[in-house]
C-alpha cells in the first residue's frame, strides 16, 4: 500500500513537469553577417507573436518557446545549425532566409519529420522536390521574373543583359528571367555570372557594355550590386541597372555611395511601410512600441506569417505533428489578414501571393516606391 501511495505521489509530481514542457519552434536565419539586421528584426517579430500566443494560453495548452540558430554562410554551417535545432526538440522550423541554406537543410528536416516554413528562400526548385513538409511564405523567383518582364514591356526595352552571383537564388532568378524573356521573344544579349565577394567588376561590366543592352538586371545580393554600381559610375555608363529582392538592403547605398546608387531600380516584395492592410499597420505600430528593431524589409514579417501558419494550423488539428499540420496547410489553411495580407498555400507548399513593388534610389539614397505589381499587373 505504501508503495502504491509513493508511486502515486511520484506521478503527481512528474505530471506537472511533463505538462509544463514548452512547444519549441526553431528559427534558422541570419543572426550574424551582412543580413544580421533582418535576422534580429525577425527575432523581434517572432518574440512578439509568441508572447501574444502565450498570453492567450499558448499552443495546445503549452507555452511556446522560440529557439534561434544562425543559418550560417555555407551549406555545412546551415546543416550543423539544423541539427542543433533537432537536438533541442524543435517541433517545427521557420527559415532559413536564403535559398542555399534552405537547400542544405531540407532533407535533414524531412528525414526527421519536422515541418519547415522558409520566409525568404525564393529558388523555384525548393518546392519541386516533393518534400511534403516544406513550405514558404515568400514568392518564387519565376513570379518575380514575370513581374520584371511586365516592366520591360511597359518600358519597351528589347535587349537585356543578365548577370548573377552564382548563388542558388541568383542563378535561379536569372534562369527564370531568361525563360520568361524567351517566352515573350525579348532578346538576352548577355548572360553570365560573377564571383561574389570582389570589389571590382570592371572587366565584367566592359563585356556587358559591348553588347549594348537596354537594361542590365543583376540577380544576386546587395554587396555585389553595390560594387557593380560603383563600377558603372567610374565608367560613366548611363545604362539602367535593376536588381531583384536580394539587393533590397540599406547597406546597398552605404557600400555603393549615394551618387553611384542614384537611379538604381529593384524589384521586391513591398517594404513594411508600404503595406496597406489595417492588420499590417496595427502590428507594425505595436512592434514599434516594444522593439528597437523596426523591420526594414518584408522578410521579418514573412517569418511572422510562417509562425502564424504553423501555430494556427497546429491548433486546428490539435497536434504539432508534421503530417497533420502539413495536410491542413496544403488543403484548408487560409488567413485573410496575415501580417502582409492573405496567407494560403498551393499543393507544392508555395504561398499564393505574388505582390511585388518597384523601388528606385533617389539622390539622397532613399528607397522610394515607384509602382506595385500584383498577379502580373500594375496596381
Amino acid at each position: 500500500m505504501k508503495k502504491l501511495f509513493l508511486l502515486f505521489c511520484l506521478i503527481c509530481i512528474a505530471w506537472p513537469l511533463q505538462a509544463a514542457q514548452p512547444v519549441r519552434i526553431g528559427f534558422l536565419g541570419p543572426l550574424t553577417g551582412p543580413y544580421e539586421n533582418e535576422g534580429a528584426q525577425a527575432r523581434e517579430v517572432l518574440l512578439l507573436l509568441a508572447s501574444d500566443l502565450n498570453d492567450r494560453g499558448g499552443l495546445l495548452g503549452k507555452k511556446v518557446e522560440i529557439i534561434f540558430e544562425h543559418e550560417g554562410d555555407n551549406p555545412q554551417a546551415a546543416a550543423a545549425a539544423a541539427k542543433k535545432l533537432l537536438e533541442q526538440k524543435a517541433v517545427a522550423v521557420i527559415g532559413p532566409q536564403t535559398s542555399d541554406a534552405a537547400k542544405a537543410v531540407q532533407e535533414i528536416f524531412h528525414a526527421a519529420g519536422i515541418l519547415q516554413i522558409s520566409y525568404g528562400a525564393t529558388a523555384v526548385s525548393l518546392t519541386q522536390k516533393g518534400f511534403p513538409y516544406f513550405f514558404r511564405t515568400c514568392p518564387r523567383d519565376d513570379e518575380q521574373a514575370r513581374a520584371f518582364v511586365r516592366i520591360l514591356r511597359k518600358l519597351n526595352f528589347k535587349k537585356v543583359a543578365l548577370l548573377h552571383d552564382q548563388s542558388l537564388y541568383g542563378k535561379g532568378l536569372a534562369e527564370a528571367i531568361a525563360d520568361e524573356l524567351h517566352n515573350w521573344m525579348l532578346q538576352t544579349v548577355y548572360s553570365g555570372s560573377l564571383a561574389p565577394g570582389q570589389s571590382d567588376y570592371s572587366d565584367t561590366l566592359q563585356k556587358i557594355r559591348a553588347t549594348h543592352p537596354d537594361i542590365v538586371f543583376f540577380a544576386g545580393y546587395y554587396p555585389e550590386a553595390a560594387a557593380l554600381l560603383r563600377g558603372r559610375k567610374q565608367m560613366q555608363w548611363p545604362v539602367p541597372f535593376m536588381g531583384g529582392d536580394g539587393v533590397n538592403h540599406p547597406g546597398l547605398v552605404e557600400m555603393a555611395g549615394k551618387q553611384a546608387a542614384r537611379g538604381f531600380h529593384f524589384l521586391t516584395p513591398p517594404n513594411p511601410e508600404h503595406l496597406e492592410t489595417p492588420q499590417a499597420r496595427a502590428f507594425l505600430d505595436r512592434l514599434g512600441k516594444t522593439s528597437a528593431q523596426k523591420p526594414e524589409s518584408i522578410y521579418p514579417l514573412l517569418a511572422g506569417n510562417a509562425f502564424l501558419a504553423f501555430t494556427e494550423s497546429a491548433a486546428q488539428v490539435k497536434t504539432t505533428a508534421a503530417p497533420a499540420v502539413s495536410d491542413y496547410l496544403h488543403r484548408r489553411y487560409f488567413k485573410k489578414s496575415g501580417l502582409t495580407g492573405e496567407i494560403f498555400f498551393n499543393v507544392w507548399g508555395d504561398v499564393v501571393n505574388d505582390l511585388f513593388a518597384v523601388y528606385f534610389v533617389d539622390e539622397q539614397g532613399r528607397f522610394l516606391l515607384k509602382r506595385q505589381i500584383l498577379h502580373g499587373d500594375f496596381i
